[in-house]
Formats: C-alpha cells, sequence, structure tokens
C-alpha cells in the first residue's frame, strides 16, 4: 500500500531538523549572509544534536540513515539558510564515493573521524574548463611505484579551505575517455596543495567556495578508490544519493519564501484590503504551494527508490531540476509579492532570491539534468 505519512523516527527528526533550523540557523542567517563568514559555530552546534553525518554507516560510528531522511533534514535546514546548509551538506556529497566504493580501510581512516569529532570534507571534480562536461576534466594521477603523483586544478568547490580530505577526480589514461578516469581521496595537508582566495558569490554567500591547485601531489596508491577506470562511474553514482538532498534543500527555500510571501500578504493592505484579498497575489501564492508540494513528492520518491536498493537516476534528476526550478520562480515572485520592499536587504525574500539561484546551476545544471531524463528516457 503507499503510505505518504512518516514514521515516528522520522517525524522525531524532521522535528529535531525543524527546531535547529528555527533556532540556530535562521535567527543567523543575515549574519553569515552580509559577514560571509564560514558558520562554524552553527555546523558544531548541528553536529553535536546528531544532524550532520546520519548517513555514515553504524560500523563506521554515524546513524547508518538513508537518503530519504537526509532529504527530511535538508529542508528544514535549507528553510532556515541555504548557504549554512550547502556548508552541512557538503559533507554527504564528498562521503557518497567512500561509502559506495571505500575499502574498509579507508571508511575507517576517513569516515568515521568524522562521526568523533567536527571534521568536513570536499567533492573535487568541476575545473575551471569543466563543469557540466565532466570528462573534460584536465587533472592527471600518474602512478609512480605505491604512490600517484597528482597534477591539475579544480574549481567551484564547497568548503575547499575548512575540509579534512578531498574526493578527487582525475585522469589516469586520458587515451580512454570517461573509462580513463580514476577516483582519489586526497587528505587537504598533502604537500602540493594551493586552495585559492574565497569566491565572492551573488548567494549563499557563506558557503566557502574555492579554486584548488594540485602541483606534483603525492599520495599513497591506497588511496585510490575502487579501481582504475572507475572513477567517473563512482562520481556520478554518487549524484544519485545526492541529487534529492539538493533537490530537498530547493524545497526548503522555496517553503522559506512562501511562508514570508503569505505574511506580507496579510499584512499588506491597498485598496482598502489585504493584498491576499487580491488575486492577482492569491493566485500567484497558490502557485507556489503545488509547485512545492510537487517538488517535495518528486525528492521524496526519488529518495526512497534509491534508499530501496534500486535504480533512481531519473527520479533524482526530476526532482533536482524541478525543485531547483520552483526555488528559483518561487523566490522570485516571493520578491514580487513585496514589491519595491522585496527590493531591499531589509527584508528577507532579496537574499532568498540570490540563494536560489545555484540550485540550477550546482550539481548538475537545470539543462543537464535533463539530458539525464531524456537519456533515461530513450535509454530505457
Amino acid at each position: 500500500m503507499v503510505n505518504f505519512g512518516l514514521s515516528e523516527e522520522q517525524q522525531q527528526l524532521q522535528q529535531l531538523a525543524r527546531d535547529f533550523s528555527k533556532n540556530e540557523i535562521a535567527p543567523k542567517a543575515k549574519h553569515y549572509d552580509e559577514t560571509r563568514e564560514f558558520p562554524w559555530e552553527v555546523l558544531k552546534k548541528a553536529w553535536d544534536v546528531g544532524i550532520m553525518n546520519t548517513h555514515v554507516p553504524e560500523a563506521y560510528g554515524g546513524l547508518g540513515l538513508g537518503v530519504f531522511e537526509s532529504c527530511l533534514i535538508a529542508e528544514e535546514n535549507a528553510w532556515g539558510c541555504t548557504g549554512i546548509g550547502t556548508a552541512m551538506e557538503a559533507n554527504s556529497l564528498a562521503q557518497a564515493p567512500v561509502i559506495l566504493a571505500g575499502t574498509e580501510e579507508q571508511k575507517k581512516q576517513f569516515l568515521s573521524p568524522m562521526t568523533e569529532q567536527l571534521l568536513l570534507a570536499a567533492y573535487c571534480v568541476t575545473e575551471p574548463g569543466a563543469g557540466s562536461d565532466v570528462q573534460g576534466v584536465k587533472t592527471k594521477a600518474v602512478k609512480q611505484g605505491d604512490e600517484y603523483i597528482i597534477n591539475g586544478s579544480k574549481m567551484w568547490i564547497t568548503n575547499a579551505s575548512v575540509a579534512n580530505w578531498y574526493f578527487l577526480l582525475a585522469y589516469t589514461d586520458p587515451t580512454k575517455g570517461h573509462k580513463g578516469m580514476s577516483a582519489f581521496i586526497v587528505p587537504k595537508d598533502t604537500l602540493g596543495i594551493e586552495v585559492g582566495g574565497k569566491e565572492m558569490n551573488m548567494g549563499q554567500r557563506c558557503s566557502d567556495t574555492r579554486g584548488i591547485s594540485f602541483a606534483d601531489v603525492k599520495i599513497p596508491a591506497k588511496y585510490l578508490l575502487g579501481q582504475e577506470g572507475q572513477g567517473f562511474k563512482i562520481a556520478m553514482s554518487a549524484f544519485d544519493h545526492t541529487r534529492p538532498v539538493v533537490a530537498a534543500a530547493a524545497v526548503g527555500l522555496a517553503r522559506s519564501a512562501m511562508e514570508h510571501s503569505i505574511r506580507y500578504a496579510k499584512e499588506r493592505h491597498t485598496f482598502g484590503v489585504p493584498i491576499a484579498k487580491h488575486q492577482a497575489i492569491s493566485f500567484m501564492i497558490a502557485d507556489m504551494a503545488k509547485d512545492i508540494e510537487a517538488s517535495r513528492l518528486l525528492v521524496w520518491k526519488s529518495a526512497w527508490i534509491i534508499d530501496q536498493g534500486k535504480k533512481n537516476t531519473m527520479e533524482a534528476s526530476m526532482a533536482k531540476a524541478f525543485a531547483a526550478d520552483t526555488a528559483m520562480r518561487v523566490a522570485t515572485d516571493a520578491v514580487q509579492v513585496f514589491g519595491g520592499y522585496g527590493y531591499s536587504e531589509e527584508y528577507p525574500v532579496e537574499k532568498l532570491m540570490r540563494d536560489a539561484k545555484i540550485f540550477q546551476i550546482y550539481e548538475g545544471t537545470s539543462q543537464i539534468q535533463r539530458l539525464i531524463i531524456s537519456k533515461e528516457i530513450f535509454d530505457r
């Protein structure tokens, strides 16, 4: 039987995240947006209450929760601030390849410590000349004896300067195309790594986004994930687990924008009545509500499928594309509901509009999601 209800444990987890977002994230969102500081204080509290690294298997000290539970948490975090939420969720993307393809030794070395203290990781795939076209990466890893020597550069890396280790994709055999890519775990303190300056992004400003260069970086061969040539597959398989979570964050932002719009529409009067009484405004908010609900259902379905051990590539891309587009549209409409006030930094919706745009870009653009969906349709 189909059941859209949450279990008691899921409800408790959702409420825990909701309370945390209301009390710890939302009140500090404006401060971190203005200062662009990394939200260490908030992340430490989130780690303390147990809403970070929830998907790390129990064998390595984690809770071993599914993607669905991660989505419940991500929506609430993003409701408070997607910049802070992204800083928290970046761990999930970097950890996913290790969980999926790591050896026992690798999991114990890199996952277990993250459940013992607040540590961060980063997913290093995008390069200055290779974003959506992952096969266009130029970073190379050459094996010499029992080591790999890495040379190249990465760009737009979330948590770049605060991470303790990186998941990195590089060519070990460029002649084989994507089948010549391999995946590695690279400790941040390895000699030859240089982290660039913080990017001054339009939105999600407290998220630590930087470039990283690798110059003759030597790592032990044991830090290879899987086998040589499996890197592309490992990197892409991680997205099936993380795209539903990113989509859930987009839902959280859209929900926040809608709630602000509803409150303002009740308070603001024109022509003698609250603007909520005008069909032009009420219909706009009705569209917000229906699209947010549809986005959440896509998120839940895509998360449920992967948690059942089934392939969710198409559904994850559907959720990511639809929720990202919804977040951008709802945030833009929220500014419209607020009118001139919405364009001012004194009101919350201008930040939401700035923060929303990146959902259509990172973890695969909305155009790439459509490419994946169409490929899945015709290849099936």
